[in-house]
């Protein structure tokens, strides 16, 4: 392998929370592929995104910048044009840059079209499955490949929907398609190359191939955790999401019966073992085109999913861990000992950062994170920090009055602050979890005088995180 430029695979899914994956110890999930890219590499068990949220969170990840620096604050609003994505400087230091599949950089409703930063040469996008758009490169192959399922699935009261698509018309499928493609034929043999496969599930709405579903037995699976009265602990918006979630744009918690639940957690499962199953055929085309030891494999998920845990669905203003932190997963043949598990505290932008360090490549200036490769490949014992934070600022569907909420994690503790005045007209409150005795975050020990110095102690330190992350890259050219 090119130690200075080795090839890098990025592959994303989208709501994945950290424990959908066999390889986390979760036994009811089948994840054959993931597993054996886990016993290959590196495993990180703490990373946290940098939103709970889509656009904020992948932001992140492209600038390698926190939600209050980047100013993609929410879904739907477009990433300023003065930020610098990591193709950019990957592509200065010679690689092929290219994405297939979710970008979600700027608003996608209503047909709406993104089109490819800087650096990437190959973008074959297409945000979801579901809405048409001149540039939906997904409905433009499934109507050359499948021409009777598209004009099904476009239609109403057709029996065919984007989510019921068998395997082979699948977006999942589709998108390693793409990516082999590239692998194989479509990348430039004279330069490294960086490419992005970007997949759509598990979001919802909750569909895949009936041969996925049907692996899974409803019945047999773990139950949602928490109960109604659990939210009598929490913070008041958790009672309103769990009524309605997305601000009333869907279907909450409560609007499920119990064997709802379940079917949607089989088929959560599902969609997860076809993407599985598609990313074991991403990985052997590696093999056969003699790609796999000159490459870096990434994968990750840009947030998580409720799944019915503490009485709510989807995602939103939720700071628990089953919406905040994600599998991270790091395959670096020969640099990186098999089967490594790191515990390390580590953030979104720390993966950008991993990149532009393997590629060699120059930091964007206003850059953030602190590559994973030095504690990965044994170099230093020290992690890079011993926090984390995430930020939601009313950036999913909006509530009235606005939601925002701010959550550190550091030690063994998690502090969330869902803010008042100023900033909304909603009161101040918040949760405070012991993750070492209390791992499902299941007792609010935020207004428990025994905990009062705990509370203040991580409000300090995130007053103290937000002087150390402000952006003060803009250069000083004398004293006065």
């Amino acid at each position: 392998m090119s130690q200075d430029h080795p090839n890098i695979l990025f592959l994303c899914t989208d709501q994945q929370r950290f424990n959908a994956l066999g390889a986390s110890g979760n036994p009811e999930i089948h994840t054959p592929n993931l597993d054996r890219l886990a016993a290959q590499g590196a495993r990180f068990s703490q990373c946290y995104v940098q939103s709970p949220v889509c656009a904020p969170s992948r932001a992140s990840l492209m600038t390698g910048r926190y939600v209050h620096n980047h100013g993609l604050w929410a879904n739907g609003v477009t990433l300023p044009d003065d930020a610098t994505v990591i193709t950019e400087p990957l592509a200065a230091a010679g690689y092929d840059c290219g994405l297939v599949g979710k970008y979600h950089l700027t608003a996608c409703m209503k047909g709406r079209t993104e089109y490819a930063p800087k650096g990437m040469r190959v973008f074959r996008w297409a945000h979801d499955p579901y809405v048409g758009s001149s540039e939906n490169a997904y409905h433009r192959w499934l109507k050359a490949h499948h021409p009777e399922l598209y004009a099904q699935a476009r239609t109403k009261g057709s029996g065919v929907t984007f989510d019921s698509m068998p395997t082979e018309a699948h977006y999942s499928h589709w998108v390693a398609e793409e990516t082999i493609d590239y692998l194989s034929s479509s990348r430039r043999d004279d330069q490294p190359f960086f490419f992005i496969a970007n997949f759509f599930d598990p979001h919802h709405g909750f569909g895949a191939p009936s041969e996925y579903v049907d692996r899974y037995d409803p019945e047999q699976l773990s139950r949602p955790v928490g109960s109604p009265e659990e939210l009598a602990t929490k913070p008041d918006i958790f009672t309103e999401a769990s009524k309605e979630s997305y601000g009333g744009h869907a279907r909450g918690f409560a609007d499920y019966s119990a064997e709802e639940l379940q079917q949607v957690k089989a088929t959560y499962y599902a969609m997860v073992t076809l993407i599985d199953d598609e990313v074991g055929r991403i990985l052997d085309v590696l093999e056969q085109q003699g790609l796999a030891d000159d490459t870096i494999v990434i994968f990750t998920s840009d947030h998580g999913e409720m799944l019915g845990d503490h009485q709510l669905m989807l995602k939103g203003p939720m700071m628990y861990d089953c919406a905040v932190r994600v599998p991270l997963l790091l395959r670096y043949p020969g640099r990186i000992e098999p089967g490594t598990v790191i515990d390390d505290l580590v953030q979104w932008i720390d993966l950008s950062a991993t990149i532009i360090d393997a590629a060699g490549a120059e930091p964007p200036a206003r850059a953030q994170g602190s590559s994973l490769l030095p504690r990965a490949t044994g170099q230093t014992e020290t992690p890079a920090r011993d926090w984390a934070i995430c930020e939601y600022r009313n950036s999913g569907h909006p509530y009235d009055p606005a939601v925002h909420t701010t959550m550190v994690r550091h030690g063994r503790h998690k502090l969330v602050v869902h803010h008042g005045g100023p900033a909304t007209e909603r009161k101040r409150q918040g949760e405070l979890y012991d993750l070492e005795s209390d791992p499902d975050e299941l007792i609010n020990l935020y207004d428990d005088p025994a905990h009062a110095s705990t509370r203040l102690a991580l409000a300090e330190l995130l007053l103290d995180i937000g002087v150390a992350t402000e952006d003060r890259s803009q250069p000083r050219d004398d004293f006065w």
